[in-house]
């Protein structure tokens, strides 16, 4: 078969295409950490899934200058390479207002305000911002529209019922301030919503129920081994069935004090 001129010029814009998507693949990921952070007593660690190429679920954990351990996540509403590059702008916007000393509610308010200074119509996010205190076992946290963390302690698994609005959306908004301490060997689960609205063959979520119930068998579990369960549990549900949206969570685990 003789191509075309124009034929030649497809294919040439699709190879660019296809390599300015995986350039932009290896650009995101290099966002998201690549190994667990591990500062006696405290590990943290991360499964980051995009539900293509690039998506618009975006996470970070880091030592603070005073050695207490900072964590965010979010998730951009849409998919794919524009929810990507919006993603990078709130990464890059978090990431100059992360270690000016403010509490997790007082980051989400900059944050939005920053957000609408540069407002993108169809574009927010939703983000969740937190600091743990190993001095202390304070775990403060705010959120801004993702579902809330998992607690998981000797006395079982709960979650966060703190809510919030989605930032870049309102050019006044408040997030609430709130603390948890953890005991020796807890550990909290970080997520987006891709998670437990994962659809299995029948169209059912995966769903909190069963999140909770995986997080129940493995709550003694280190915070990569408590994600490998979750995730081996979330491949034996959605069985190959494909999905619609990104995927993020991230562990944080409190070493027994007996370990």
């Amino acid at each position: 078969m003789t191509l075309t001129a124009v034929d030649v010029l497809r294919l040439l814009d699709e190879q660019v295409r296809q390599f300015e998507m995986e350039e932009a693949r290896d650009l995101q990921r290099a966002t998201v950490p690549v190994e667990p952070l591990r500062a006696p007593p405290v590990e943290v660690a991360n499964h980051f899934r995009p539900h293509s190429a690039v998506g618009g679920d975006f996470l970070d954990y880091f030592l603070l200058s005073d050695r207490t351990v900072g964590l965010y996540l979010g998730d951009v509403v849409g998919k794919g390479l524009p929810a990507a590059l919006y993603a990078a702008l709130a990464v890059g916007t978090l990431r100059g207002i992360n270690k000016t000393g403010e509490p997790p509610s007082g980051v989400l308010e900059l944050l939005n305000r920053r957000l609408r200074m540069r407002c993108i119509r169809g574009r927010h996010c939703a983000v969740q911002y937190a600091v743990f205190d190993p001095a202390t076992r304070l775990l403060s946290y705010a959120n801004g529209g993702l579902p809330g963390p998992l607690l998981l302690s000797a006395r079982g698994c709960r979650e966060f019922s703190f809510g919030g609005f989605p930032l870049g959306l309102f050019d006044v908004a408040r997030y609430d301030a709130h603390q948890v301490r953890l005991d020796p060997g807890d550990s909290v689960l970080f997520m987006t919503d891709g998670l437990t609205e994962a659809y299995g063959p029948s169209d059912e979520q995966f769903g909190m129920e069963r999140l909770v119930e995986v997080c129940e068998q493995n709550r003694a579990a280190g915070a990569e081994a408590l994600l490998h369960h979750i995730f081996a549990a979330l491949e034996e549900f959605v069985a190959g069935h494909p999905q619609h949206d990104d995927m993020a969570a991230a562990v944080l685990k409190l070493e027994n004090a007996a370990a």
